[in-house]
């Protein structure tokens, strides 16, 4: 049972520690503050899509480090269409996701189908990814304007910077929220996911078994290409502006918050809530260290162990 839900418990034991630690202003805890934890939803939205999406690759065995430049390519995409090819936000929306969802798959058909490993593969497409965002912007930002006229983008898109609920919650965490629980959902209730947890658990018995492999394995890095996507437009939306050089160090990001979150990189164990958690308290974790002005060196550190300790419990954990 302890490991099993370590990701919660170590949200719980990180939680309380940022009460603990918190500074006050007028005799109130900032960390405790709603602007400030729902800030930490906010910081950690992206990061929480794409891990989502890492759990699917991960459960199966694979990795993908493309993520983070396809969130930079993505986020250009947006920037372009939306303001020198005048595209409106919904064709926009759509082509970005069908780029994030083609890429995907295309990553997973070399991996799958050409038995190429998804390491190599994921890395080619992350300099590829990056190579086609610095083409797509001609190597610089892409600043969003917005209005009604030429070379502005639909007033709606800046929504994604902003909150709802009498300006508390971020709109970014509401998509995160609506990921997480889909996939959630999907992991739970369908065969597909069944044929999941059977690859990553051994996949040569899965194919044996009639387990579909070369196609679940497509489909899973298309899952993963197309949430990357997702985070990659919401990334544009909230700060106004496409860059190639947006996304760097995502993917290790991502992974961090899946292996926190209990997914083993063996595959064939683990869950998205479990991801979830592991997201937000890597977000509480930089959350109550920022509030405490550590040196960002000592962050690292301090992340840097917490990542090891996660990844040592998964050794201990019976199989």
């Amino acid at each position: 049972m302890v490991f099993r839900f370590q990701s919660l418990f170590g949200l719980v034991a990180v939680f309380i520690a940022a009460i603990v630690f918190s500074p006050s202003r007028n005799g109130e805890l900032l960390f405790l503050t709603s602007d400030n934890l729902f800030n930490v939803v906010r910081a950690v939205s992206e990061i929480g899509i794409i891990a989502v999406g890492m759990t699917f690759v991960i459960l199966i065995g694979g990795i993908d480090l493309s993520v983070g430049a396809m969130l930079g390519l993505a986020a250009v995409g947006s920037a372009v269409l939306l303001v020198e090819n005048d595209f409106g936000l919904i064709p926009t929306v759509l082509i970005v996701l069908a780029v994030g969802l083609v890429f995907g798959l295309l990553q997973g058909v070399a991996s799958a189908l050409f038995s190429i490993q998804a390491f190599i593969v994921t890395l080619a497409g992350l300099q590829i990814a990056r190579g086609l965002a610095r083409i797509w912007s001609g190597g610089q930002g892409v600043a969003i304007a917005y209005g009604d006229g030429p070379g502005e983008a639909p007033v709606a898109f800046s929504l994604l910077g902003e909150r709802t609920f009498n300006g508390l919650v971020p709109i970014p965490a509401l998509i995160f929220v609506v990921v997480a629980v889909l996939a959630i959902l999907f992991l739970r209730g369908t065969a597909f996911s069944r044929h999941v947890y059977a690859i990553g658990g051994n996949e040569k018995a899965a194919r044996l078994s009639g387990v579909p492999v070369t196609r679940v394995k497509i489909i899973v890095f298309g899952i993963c290409g197309l949430l990357a996507a997702l985070a990659g437009i919401i990334h544009a939306g909230q700060l106004n502006q496409g860059s190639p050089n947006d996304g760097l160090g995502y993917e290790l990001d991502a992974i961090a918050a899946v292996v926190v979150g209990g997914t083993s990189l063996a595959g064939g164990r683990g869950s998205v809530v479990g991801t979830v958690a592991g997201a937000l308290l890597l977000g509480v974790l930089n959350n109550i260290l920022a509030l405490n002005s550590v040196d960002t060196n000592v962050q690292l550190l301090i992340k840097g162990l917490v990542i090891v300790v996660a990844a040592g419990l998964q050794r201990l954990r019976p199989s």
